[in-house]
């Protein structure tokens, strides 16, 4: 049986990391988030932890259309490099890969900073915490439609379970913080 890459699912080879870098190191390099997705436990929760202080700082710059514009930029470049790194690596989704994290997580927060204006900090630190908690549970248990997008060819199968995933925490973190006012 094959994988949506074409890879044998009985496949036992895995192409080491150092020779998937000499291959396409920027590719791999954006794939797992800048090495954030090599951390040695949980690199998909190490991915998402990582879009945070983006997302934040990114807020602080360009506001909210800021963040929009950064999830819909890593979401694309994501299918491309988590597809090839993917393929390079010889397996349909591997962990290291937290592109998909950094997109998804990114699009889990903006309605927090839509809706939590700066000057209510723990407001806003307490969505960042939920949507983050959100996401991640979403992302582990992959209910529904988000883990039947991992059907998806290639990089298409490796993001946009994650993308799903960010909207339906954002969705999620959104309510609940109109519901606290």
């Amino acid at each position: 049986m094959e994988s949506r890459l074409g890879i044998s699912e009985t496949q036992e080879f895995l192409r080491p990391w150092p020779e998937v870098f000499a291959a396409s190191r920027v590719t791999t390099l954006v794939a797992t988030w800048f090495g954030v997705g090599l951390l040695p436990v949980a690199p998909g929760t190490w991915g998402s932890l990582a879009a945070i202080p983006i997302g934040h700082a990114i807020v602080l710059i360009w506001g909210v259309w800021g963040l929009v514009g950064f999830a819909l930029a890593v979401t694309l470049v994501g299918v491309h490099a988590a597809g090839e790194t993917a393929r390079l690596r010889g397996i349909g989704d591997p962990p290291e890969v937290v592109v998909d994290e950094v997109a998804g997580q990114s699009i889990a927060l903006l309605p927090v900073y839509a809706l939590v204006p700066p000057g209510a900090p723990v407001f806003r630190i307490g969505g960042v915490l939920l949507a983050f908690a959100l996401f991640r549970v979403l992302d582990v248990v992959k209910p529904g439609p988000i883990g039947a997008l991992e059907r998806l060819p290639g990089g298409w199968g490796v993001m946009m379970d994650d993308v799903l995933g960010g909207a339906v925490a954002g969705a999620l973190a959104g309510g609940a913080l109109l519901l606290a006012r």
